[in-house]
């Protein structure tokens, strides 16, 4: 059998950053057993590595090229000898077994990178996802004055989101790991957007039980949100891109937080207070319209998707659809099993998921409701300033995040540290540097100037992001198969810290602003720590459940 595959000419344009550079006509090699496999591309450095896994390194003092291939399903390794090792330059024909014959740019053609597009949308869902919910920390002050209600009312109303949030999660991941990730948030989205839309409709009747039921029934949309995720990486993405993936995903979530607060001031200005629900509600239905289009729950019943992208996604780890098949291949459907509830729960790696997430979410949705609220009361800014400055942090949040996920995989891949390190590194950076800087701001109170109050917020959220590459990919390392699964019963557990943080804050705030503040900065702080503590201890790096 020949082995030929080629490297085109946009992939050696994307790689001539590596001193990767193209040449024509392919130079021979013949390894002493096994099939005779063909190479071609050139390189200018004494050793260079391609994204479809090649390395090649030559010896400047002999004509001696070495080439290996880390793509195949083992490692193999084979000298050729070159004709110009002084300019250290040689050419290379391919790596990848190609079957019925087809040619090099047949190849280049299927390897389209799809898997990202998916990831894209995903991005752009979470994004709506916190926009949607978002707006209402900056609606709801104006809204308030509007009605007549107090900071209690307005607490309730914020909380009641949490109250339907808290009920789908489990529900949602145990359907996603069922049916697919990818049919339930298109459900969820549907729902949680026209749910948007209905809220300042709900407003103007002036009516508190059917505004919180509004609120309550885009929480139950926007509660399958992270396991559809979780579970739509788990099938979409190989193994050691699993932590880029979750922070590409996770910052559309942090980037909508940012938008919403940028964007929700703008639209009521022209539009009133109805206007970022109108707008934010209608792109989230235009969204559901393409991924219904475009998104397959496994990659494998995606036109769309190459044999070469195909094969090295599954190859790479993802969970593969047994029950379908290309090129009339026989498969064996799997027989499904119940979800095994007291397996997962028994085990200390579950609940050290669960109580992170828990931790997680309780800092998180106290920030996200109530920090325009921490600016217009500490350092007096007004509300279109206040938006500003409380979209900063969540600006950065999308970076950090970015930026902890390239950690954490060359953690894994390229500096061998352990899973278990890597996770417990990763996720102590997302809690104790969040509750650092908020036993700082207690210590400060209301002796505190607005860049020093931006500046440690963001150093909060920014820390906070690395919990995306710590505890949230955790889910699919110690159970891949139940990932949606144990996902959903720790967003349940983290939609109550929401509920209940976000409801305390309110009670806390409404019985004094100045000593109130400093209250809940020392109460969020040491949540965090126990958090920390909880994490470190009973974690687990390796996978528990099969």
């Amino acid at each position: 059998m020949t082995t030929v595959a080629s490297i085109g000419t946009s992939d050696l344009a994307r790689a001539s950053g590596n001193g990767l550079y193209g040449s024509d006509g392919p130079l021979s090699g013949e390894r002493g057993r096994g099939p005779r496999r063909r190479f071609h591309f050139a390189t200018t450095s004494r050793r260079a590595r391609n994204d479809s896994g090649l390395r090649v390194s030559n010896d400047a003092r002999s004509d001696t090229f070495s080439f290996s291939s880390f793509a195949s399903s083992g490692s193999s390794r084979a000298n050729y000898r070159g004709s110009n090792a002084s300019s250290s330059s040689f050419r290379v024909f391919s790596t990848a077994a190609i079957d019925g014959g087809e040619t090099g740019e047949e190849i280049q053609e299927e390897n389209n990178n799809y898997r990202f597009t998916i990831l894209f949308l995903v991005a752009l869902a979470l994004l709506l996802c916190n926009a949607d919910r978002v707006i209402m920390s900056i609606a709801g002050l104006p809204m308030s004055k509007m009605n007549g209600w107090d900071v209690k009312v307005l607490g309730l109303i914020q909380s009641s989101f949490l109250f339907g949030y808290a009920l789908t999660p489990i529900f949602g991941g145990v359907l996603a790991d069922e049916i697919g990730g990818a049919r339930v948030l298109l459900g969820g989205l549907l729902i949680w957007s026209l749910a948007t839309m209905a809220t300042p409709l709900a407003a103007t009747t002036k009516s508190i039980p059917f505004l919180c039921l509004c609120r309550v029934v885009m929480g139950l949309g926007e509660g399958v949100a992270l396991p559809c995720m979780n579970n739509v990486v788990s099938r979409w993405v190989p193994k050691f891109e699993r932590s880029r993936a979750v922070s590409i995903c996770m910052g559309g979530f942090q980037s909508g937080s940012m938008i919403g607060l940028l964007v929700a001031p703008l639209l009521m200005s022209k539009f009133g207070i109805a206007g970022p629900f109108y707008v934010f509600g209608t792109i989230g239905v235009a969204w559901a319209a393409v991924w219904n289009v475009c998104a397959t729950s496994y990659p494998r019943v995606n036109e769309r998707v190459g044999k070469v992208e195909l094969k090295f996604i599954e190859d790479g780890g993802a969970i593969v659809d047994s029950s379908n098949s290309r090129g009339g291949e026989v498969t064996v459907v799997a027989e499904k099993k119940k979800t095994p509830w007291k397996m997962l729960l028994s085990h200390p790696a579950t609940w050290a998921c669960v109580v992170a997430n828990f931790v997680n979410n309780f800092g998180f949705f106290i920030l996200l409701a109530w920090m325009p609220k921490y600016f217009n009361d500490v350092v007096k800014l007004n509300l279109a300033t206040s938006s500003w400055f409380s979209a900063l942090p969540w600006a950065t949040m999308a970076v950090s995040g970015v930026f902890a996920g390239i950690l954490a995989d060359r953690m894994l891949s390229e500096w061998k540290v352990s899973t278990a390190t890597t996770r417990k590194f990763i996720q102590s950076v997302g809690f104790l540097g969040p509750a650092l800087c908020l036993l700082i701001l207690g210590l400060k109170g209301f002796a505190i100037t607005p860049g020093f109050a931006l500046t440690t917020l963001t150093v909060v959220v920014g820390c906070t992001a690395f919990s995306q590459s710590g505890f949230l990919v955790n889910f699919a390392e110690i159970g891949p198969k139940y990932a949606s699964t144990i996902h959903g019963v720790a967003n349940t557990a983290g939609s109550i810290a929401g509920m209940v943080g976000t409801y305390v804050v309110g009670w806390i705030l409404s019985h004094s602003v100045e000593s109130g503040w400093t209250n809940v900065m020392y109460m969020t702080s040491a949540v965090y720590v126990v958090g920390a503590l909880v994490w470190l201890t009973f974690m687990s790096g390796e996978q528990v459940f099969f």
